[in-house]
This record gives C-alpha cells, sequence and structure tokens, in this order.
C-alpha cells in the first residue's frame, strides 16, 4: 500500500436500502479520493444477522453503480484489504482484541444484563442518571478473571478507559477543533459475549486494517469519534482525519424521511432521474464550488472536491431544484443518449399506447388536486402491449431518436414520457381529455368541426408531401379563408390527434405516425363528438 496516498471508504449497512443521505456521504468520499489521486473503498458493514440480507447488498451495488461510484477496492473488485464484507472479516477482530490483552488495554466483564439493567435503574433514580459502566470486574485479578473464562461463565471484553487520561480532542474537517471530557467515557464493551465485535470496534479494526486515511461520514457518528480514538490509541494505530457531514433536511427543515416523499436513491431512479443530476444535485448538499455554480460536470467535481468547501450547516434537500437540475441534464443528451438512458419509458409509453382501446372515447380530467372528483380510469397495459412494444423499440431506435426535440424541453424527469407520449401509439383510437374536448370542441362558437374537415383535406392530400413544415404552413394558410383566428383553426386538429391541449410540437409529432392512421383518428373524433 502506497505511503501517505489518500484512502477512503463507504460502508453501509445492508439492513435497507441506499438513502440519500449515504449517497451524499459516498459522493463525498469519492470525490474527494479522486480530486486526490487516492483510493476509494468500498465495505459492507454486515454484522447484523437478523436485518443483513443479500437482497439488500445487491440493491446498495446497484445504486453505487447506477450513481457511477466506480470502487478501487470492495465487492467485486478485489485488492490487498479484504475481504470487504465484515462477516468475512471476523479473525481481524479476534487477532485485535488478543492485542488489546497484550498490552493491557481491555479487561473481561461477568455482568449480567440483569444485574447492568438493575445499576442502571438505580442509578436513574437516586443518581440523577445512568453515567455509564462502574467497572465492577476492572479490579478482578488477572487469576480469578481467568478462573472464571475457563468455566465457561459468558463474559464479554471492556476496553480500560486509560487513568489519567486528558480530554479527548482532535480537529475535524468539517467542525474544525472537538474536544470530548474523558470523564464522559466508560469502558466500553469491544467485543460481545458470542464473540462478535461491537460496531465501534469492528470499524476501527477495519478503517485501520484498510489503511484508511480520512473517515468522511455524517455527523450522527460525530458522538462515537472520541470512543473510536480510544481504541486507536489502545491499538497503537493512527488515528485518520475526520470530516462529520451535517444533516439532510426536507423543506419543512425538519429531517429528512418518507414523509417529504421519495428517500432511497432507487426510488428517484424509478422515477427518471439521470445519475449525472442526482449526483450533481448531492454534492451540492453541504458543499459548494465557489459559492454561486450550480452545474458542475462530475469531471469537474473530481478536480475540484475539497472538504474545505464543505459546511456544517444542515442542508436542504430541495426537489424542485433537483427537477430543473434533471432537466437541465436531460437536455444536454445526444438523441441517441436520451433513448438510451429513456428506454424503459419510451416501452411503457408504446405499450400504453398498444393497450388503448382502438375507438374514440372522452376520459375524465385528471385532477389530483380533488380525489373525489371523477378521474380517468388508468389503462391496463398488457403483457402481450409491453412484449409488442419491447420488439418495437428495439427495431425502431432511429425512430425513437426523432422523439427527444419534441419533448426534451418540456420534461422534468424521464417517467414523464409515457403520458406525454403514448398518443403516438394510439392507432386510429383516441383517449379525448373531457377538459380539452369542453374547451376546444363544444364550446360555443368554437367551429371546431369545420377546422378538423378543413385540416382533414390538406393532410389528406397525397399532393402534399408527409413533412412537417408544409402540412403546417398549409394548414396555416386555411385560417383567412375560413374567418378563423389561427387557435380555433388549429387546437381541434391538436385535440382529435394528441387527445387533449396540451402536447408536443402538433405537426412535428404528425409526421412521426402513420398518415392513414392520422386521418382515421380525424374521422372518428368527428363521428364520436359532433
Amino acid at each position: 500500500m502506497e505511503n501517505n496516498k489518500v484512502r477512503v471508504r463507504f460502508a453501509p449497512s445492508p439492513t435497507g436500502k441506499l438513502h440519500i443521505g449515504g449517497a451524499r456521504t459516498a459522493i463525498f468520499n469519492w470525490a474527494f479520493a479522486r480530486a486526490n489521486g487516492g483510493d476509494f473503498i468500498l465495505r459492507i458493514e454486515d454484522t447484523d444477522p437478523e436485518r443483513s440480507t443479500e437482497e439488500n447488498v445487491d440493491i446498495i451495488l446497484k445504486a453505487m453503480e447506477w450513481l457511477g461510484l466506480d470502487w478501487d477496492e470492495g465487492p467485486g473488485v478485489e485488492g490487498p484489504c479484504g475481504p470487504y464484507f465484515q462477516t468475512g472479516r471476523m479473525d481481524t477482530y479476534r487477532e485485535a482484541l488478543e492485542l488489546l490483552k497484550q498490552r493491557d488495554a481491555v479487561y473481561p466483564c461477568f455482568c449480567t444484563k440483569e444485574e447492568l439493567d438493575a445499576k442502571r435503574r438505580q442509578a436513574e433514580e437516586t443518581e440523577g442518571g445512568y453515567s455509564g459502566y462502574d467497572r465492577t470486574c476492572r479490579s478482578l485479578s488477572p487469576a480469578e478473571a481467568q478462573v472464571r473464562i475457563d468455566a465457561g461463565e459468558p463474559h464479554v471484553w471492556r476496553l480500560k478507559v486509560p487513568d489519567g487520561h486528558g480530554p479527548i480532542e482532535f480537529d475535524d474537517a468539517v467542525y474544525g477543533p472537538m474536544s470530548f471530557p474523558i470523564e464522559a467515557m466508560d469502558d466500553m464493551i469491544v467485543m460481545r459475549s458470542d464473540g462478535t465485535p461491537t460496531y465501534n470496534f469492528a470499524v476501527v479494526c477495519d478503517d485501520s486494517n484498510m489503511g484508511i486515511t480520512h473517515v468522511i461520514r455524517g455527523d450522527d457518528h460525530l458522538s462515537n469519534t472520541p470512543r473510536q480514538i480510544l481504541i486507536y490509541e489502545a491499538l497503537g494505530r493512527p488515528v485518520p482525519q475526520f470530516a462529520h457531514l451535517s444533516m439532510i433536511l426536507g423543506p419543512d427543515g425538519k429531517k429528512l424521511s418518507k414523509r417529504h416523499g421519495a428517500t432511497s436513491v432507487g426510488e428517484y431512479r424509478q422515477r427518471g432521474y439521470l445519475p449525472d443530476a442526482m449526483v450533481n444535485f448531492l454534492a451540492l448538499l453541504g458543499w459548494s464550488l465557489d459559492g454561486e455554480t450550480t452545474l458542475i460536470p462530475r469531471e469537474q467535481l473530481c478536480r475540484e472536491f475539497s472538504l474545505e468547501r464543505v459546511t456544517k450547516k444542515d442542508a436542504i434537500f430541495d426537489e424542485t431544484k433537483l427537477d430543473w437540475m434533471n432537466g437541465v441534464y436531460i437536455r444536454e443528451l445526444s438523441a441517441a443518449q436520451w433513448v438510451e438512458a429513456a428506454a424503459p419509458w419510451l416501452i411503457e409509453a408504446a405499450a400504453l399506447g398498444f393497450s388503448a382501446p382502438d375507438a374514440v372515447q372522452i376520459v375524465p380530467t385528471a385532477n389530483p388536486s380533488d380525489p373525489s372528483a371523477p378521474q380517468p380510469e388508468p389503462i391496463q397495459v398488457t403483457e402481450d402491449a409491453l412484449a409488442r412494444a419491447a420488439e418495437y423499440f428495439g427495431a425502431h431506435r432511429a425512430w425513437f431518436e426523432q422523439l427527444y426535440p419534441l419533448v426534451s424541453e418540456r420534461l422534468v424527469r424521464l417517467d414523464e414520457i409515457p403520458a406525454k407520449l403514448a398518443f403516438l401509439f394510439w392507432g386510429t383510437g383516441c383517449q379525448l381529455d373531457e377538459k380539452s374536448v369542453n374547451k376546444v370542441f363544444w364550446k360555443e362558437g368554437a367551429l371546431a368541426e369545420e377546422a378538423l374537415r378543413a385540416c382533414f383535406e390538406v393532410l389528406g392530400s397525397q399532393d402534399n408531401p408527409w413533412e412537417a413544415p408544409l402540412l403546417e404552413q398549409q394548414c396555416r394558410d386555411l385560417a383567412e379563408p375560413l374567418g378563423m383566428k389561427l387557435k380555433n383553426l388549429l387546437q381541434p386538429l391538436r385535440v382529435a390527434v394528441c387527445g387533449n391541449m396540451v402536447s408536443p410540437p402538433l405537426f412535428e409529432s404528425i409526421v412521426l405516425m402513420d398518415r392513414s392512421e392520422v386521418l382515421a383518428r380525424i374521422t372518428n373524433v368527428i363521428g364520436k363528438v359532433f
């Protein structure tokens, strides 16, 4: 292992999904390693047998891969400090315990849980609070302790907090100089009676054995730091630089949780956010490049990230800003990149269109603000439609690339694609939005039928090439002879073809469809509505 080389780690516990706070921590570690030519290690802390699962490990790894946070050592990338699962490192914890025994830094404790609970209750009732373990077993002679161990008496191993030790002090890269009174440190357990290490002991052993130089983590671990420093000192190992990151709060100023919406990386992926946008957004939760720059490509982040720019002020998770940022990143894609990123939603759009009835239907307008109002019945996507859509997508990627300029300016998230583009796959049917029908077709004096029939003649003329600029101009030229405003002429066509008043550019959409289907759709709408 190279001397003085920056080595950082991200050590999630596979007891659940990778949440936003953990992802932010991973990004900071990854960016710091890249900016300093160091190593980024991924370590899985899976010592909770009841809650740690292989499924959660897989979810975490896939979330890291999706974010593009490549690790230099860890699962699937073996290095000199493996294994990278704590359950595979039990021998290292036993070796460290033996070293502490040799250094007379630990002692066996035979106090039962019942005895400790009784002492805790008494302290809370008569002494104003529990101040930690009272060191009952610390006074046992080595010979007496060994006799009890040999007799099979259950015991844990506790760290001896050195007598005469001054306050525990360290310089945190974010919070600055920190000091904890030694009196607040009791003789903590380092090894349980079942032979498994406690969290603080395992973390110190792992970080020390892996040569971690900087520990960058959430400030909920700040209170663990003085305890871990005592373990480093007892082992005779160098103490790394600590950097504790502030909390992430919701817009209401409270700790980010499910009440604020999605909290895991996987949920944001499913909602159609791009990984580059997520990394950019999360990197700015507690760090800034210069206090002004908002859009920071990951290459720049990897060059210029520094702990000096990390603030201890709590970060606010503003999903409105994330939406804006994601839209910017969508518009910076090429058409081919967009199709690759949006593939699941493009297939869903096609499947949704293929599953719609091949008829004209007037459906209630969606009203999320009033759940009691009539809502449109969601179209049930069939397995056959999904298979057909996937096959169509695979065979027509170039056609799908033509959709990008139509919707890129209107997209915030990729999961908006199905609702915006399903109309392209309806065939001769149409799902007419009730509000649009009332406002465009049935409004008094609208002359919508005349507008549709006139546009039909233009679109149906075989003399007209199926090209958007020509068709649009010829339809626009109808306004003056018909005595119509341009809006009153073209809105009925938009509703008849696209189903509502808000859609991608009308004629650019029309020419991506089959001429016969467009004409049949207009004819069917006229027959249904008027």
